[in-house]
């Protein structure tokens, strides 16, 4: 069954138990990250970390590991289970302690949990190669998205409204602006120029999103932070999303409406081609 960590140790996934009182099970108090295995190695992990930390300092949690551990600990848990192409999960509760809204008294002495695994994941390659058809949808989440957090249900939702459309992402909207997708960083491109809205709480910067701004600033590609509306969203040239497991991911069709000639633009096709130059160049420097 593979490795987990479970504070900082390694061990099997099959010991592993829930505790009922854990605050993330019961009230998703916590916050959590995915990482990309590219051939065996993790893609962007110090900037995933980091941002778990800041989630987590985000919800007053302290996380019981300084980040140069939990880096090394999550290196050994893909080199034990033998990852190649995958993703590591990872999440931190605020521990388990006696049922309540409040945060538990440092008389109960709770500590927060921290928790990792595995999965070997396939890059999407034929889909981020013909495109894939998106929905929209009212943002119905709270407003401190940029925070990670473990209370999903809003996404869930949206992303089950997707799926039985026949279609990959919910795209998401506050009163017809344009926030991000369900799973995902949102783009339109008009005439050369990358669009997105500004990394605020109405959205989680994504580690991709980050990376895909500075490929941007690199090769002299217009990167714009500015929110857009659904009229724009329609009227794009081109439209994509980002995010760790889709990495660069055209949208060819939103509400049955055709984007652009239906097929993934000039665009998105440099900036993937720009993306895998990347992800080569990060993964030879950890060689």
């Amino acid at each position: 069954m593979g490795k987990i960590i479970l504070g900082d140790q390694l061990m099997e996934r099959s010991v592993i138990g829930i505790d009922l009182e854990d605050r993330g099970y019961q009230f998703g108090d916590g916050v959590y990250e995915v990482i990309r295995v590219y051939e065996g190695k993790l893609f962007t992990m110090k900037e995933h970390i980091g941002r778990l930390y800041q989630s987590a300092k985000k919800i007053k949690i302290t996380i019981p590991l300084a980040p140069e551990q939990m880096m090394d600990l999550v290196e050994k848990l893909v080199a034990e289970n033998k990852v190649y192409d995958g993703s590591v999960y990872m999440q931190v509760t605020r521990g388990a302690a006696p049922r309540t809204h409040m945060f538990p008294t440092p008389e109960s002495k709770t500590k927060p949990v921290f928790t990792a695994y595995t999965n070997e994941v396939a890059r999407p390659g034929n889909l981020m190669k013909h495109g894939v058809k998106a929905v929209t949808a009212e943002d119905i989440r709270w407003l401190r998205c940029d925070i990670k957090s473990l209370n999903l249900l809003p996404n869930v939702l949206a992303k089950q409204e997707a799926a039985e459309a026949g279609c990959y992402e919910a795209i998401l909207h506050r009163s017809g602006t344009v926030t991000e997708g369900s799973s995902s960083n949102v783009y339109i491109v008009n005439r050369g120029e990358v669009r997105t809205h500004p990394a605020n709480h109405f959205i989680l910067n994504g580690i991709t999103r980050q990376e895909l701004q500075k490929l941007c600033i690199e090769n002299s590609i217009p990167f714009v932070e500015r929110a857009f509306t659904l009229e724009d969203l329609f009227q794009a040239d081109e439209v994509f999303i980002t995010s760790t497991t889709s990495e660069i991911m055209p949208i060819v069709e939103i509400d049955g409406k055709t984007v652009g000639n239906g097929t993934p633009g000039q665009m998105v096709r440099m900036l993937q081609t720009l993306f895998e130059q990347r992800i080569i160049a990060e993964s030879k420097a950890h060689m």
